[in-house]
């Protein structure tokens, strides 16, 4: 299966047509991020043959100029978010080198690193407003879906919320790495110090399956 097939399904199982409408109204009346034309971004970069990681994050940014359509990216003019700042911090002490990239993450999505919300859509300056409009059942579906995959795949699943894919997961090709949230609010109390980059890439390269730069930007 590839991700427009994928998109025929989920419309004929009835679970996108309803998310498009009441997402589709809230873009009339409201600001609304990531931009209309970004909301599968993550999907569109990362085909679904190509996926060797799964980053789980929450809702999109709700800032102005940040939500890209991946999970935890902004675009390389803006000010690094805390949770991302701590991303990179854990990058930073697994690998032993300075980590000096912007906060715009698609070329790790360029090398298969699928960067997932759980949530696609959000009113500007309300987060998780769009939590009830459907969005969890269609990537809940993309989690099952990836799951059937005989490909190598490791599911990165930071916090609570990212935690309860977990009950999705039970093919033996794959691996599901749990932690806290980068947040600044849990990040020292297991964030910090999980060595998920690390163990992602030796995964990966156990299987034959190329690493993932994580530390270079390749701009």
């Amino acid at each position: 299966m590839n991700w427009e097939e994928f998109f025929q399904q989920e419309f004929q199982k009835g679970v996108l047509g309803p998310i498009r409408d009441a997402v589709g109204q809230a873009y009339d009346r409201t600001t609304v991020y990531p931009a209309k034309e970004n909301i599968f971004k993550a999907m569109e970069m990362t085909p679904m043959d190509q996926v060797k990681v799964v980053i789980l994050g929450q809702d999109p940014y709700h800032g102005p100029n940040q939500a890209q359509g991946y999970s935890f990216s902004v675009p390389a003019n803006q000010q690094l978010p805390p949770s991302l700042q701590n991303i990179y911090k854990e990058i930073s002490h697994e690998y032993q080198v300075p980590v000096t990239r912007t906060g715009d993450l698609s070329d790790w999505a360029s090398q298969g690193v699928l960067l997932l919300n759980s949530i696609l859509t959000v009113e500007q300056g309300k987060p998780l407003s769009h939590a009830n409009v459907g969005w969890q059942t269609f990537t809940d579906d993309i989690i099952q879906e990836l799951n059937k995959l005989d490909q190598p795949i490791v599911f990165l699943l930071w916090g609570s919320h990212a935690r309860k894919a977990k009950h999705f997961l039970n093919n033996p090709n794959h691996l599901v790495l749990e932690s806290p949230h980068p947040s600044p609010l849990s990040a020292n109390r297991g964030f910090f110090g999980n060595n998920h980059f690390r163990m992602a890439n030796e995964f990966l390269e156990s299987k034959g399956v190329a690493p993932i730069n994580w530390a270079e930007s390749n701009r």
